[in-house]
């Protein structure tokens, strides 16, 4: 039987998630708790707990036995489950096989140019990705997978062949900096800007700015600097504005950078030789 993933949404159509129109693909679970996290909802597995039995209008969630279960017939997205989780979770799961999930794409054929599976992070799910690449392919769509850097693709060449490109997060480039950040260390996350560049696989690079909070400075020009000495001068490089919406209450007071702020990361970036740089 074919692998399942837990599926946490599938958007249709998307001009955001890499190049082109794509179809996006959101998986279930992330091993780093990003404070600015503007998905929070993805990043533990739902453990049952039904704190969001009573807020769902339509009874789309209900318990059977000891778990919780979804029924998506019923949803009308409104949201109030995720509202009421204290978990970073999402009762609102599907476990489909990588065939499950083409057969969603495929309605969307011809109007898409590839697939992108995003998170929470999307190589905790390896096999089922493995098997979404040869079904893509077979469509003639590209793959992309939308990462956090945690997976390690040097160490996982079936998986880097079988992926037309990742998009890389980058979130600070100070190891301490990172770890207060996201709760996890950044030396596998370098390693990977530095291999995927070299093995031709570094779709794009994106940095979240986040002032006060980290050198934004230090990130966009050490990664700018590293990508041009690789001969990855090319790559599209994003550096994206924080705002607010969807983040923890307890982190909403974050703030987002200044135009004048921007303007400098850009104008480091374009110095230490970016060719690329797309600001959000």
């Amino acid at each position: 039987m074919s692998v399942r993933a837990p599926v946490n949404r599938i958007l249709p159509f998307s001009a955001v998630d890499g190049p082109g129109n794509r179809t996006a693909v959101f998986l279930q679970g992330c091993p780093f708790n990003c404070l600015y996290c503007h998905n929070p909802e993805t990043i533990r597995p739902c453990d049952g707990c039904g704190a969001c039995l009573a807020a769902c209008p339509t009874g789309a969630i209900r318990r059977e036995g000891a778990a919780v279960v979804y029924d998506k017939a019923l949803c009308v997205m409104c949201d109030a489950c995720i509202r009421a989780c204290p978990k970073s979770s999402c009762p609102r799961l599907r476990w489909l096989s990588a065939e499950d999930t083409m057969a969603e794409v495929r309605r969307n054929l011809p109007f898409i140019r590839g697939v992108t599976v995003s998170g929470g992070e999307c190589t905790l799910h390896r096999e089922y990705l493995l098997e979404l690449a040869a079904l893509t392919r077979a469509e003639g769509l590209t793959l992309l997978l939308d990462s956090n850097g945690s997976h390690d693709f040097a160490r996982d060449p079936e998986l880097t062949a079988a992926v037309d490109g990742v998009m890389l997060d980058v979130k600070a480039w100070d190891a301490r900096e990172h770890l207060r950040l996201c709760g996890r260390p950044n030396a596998v996350v370098l390693d990977n800007l530095r291999f995927l560049v070299q093995a031709g696989k570094l779709a794009e690079v994106r940095t979240v700015v986040v002032p006060e909070e980290m050198d934004a400075a230090l990130t966009v020009r050490s990664v700018s600097r590293t990508l041009r000495e690789l001969g990855g001068a090319g790559v599209p490089y994003k550096i994206i504005r924080f705002r607010p919406m969807g983040v923890r209450p307890a982190y909403k007071h974050f703030r987002p950078p200044t135009g004048a702020e921007l303007d400098t990361l850009e104008a480091i970036a374009r110095a230490e030789g970016m060719e690329k740089i797309v600001r959000i």
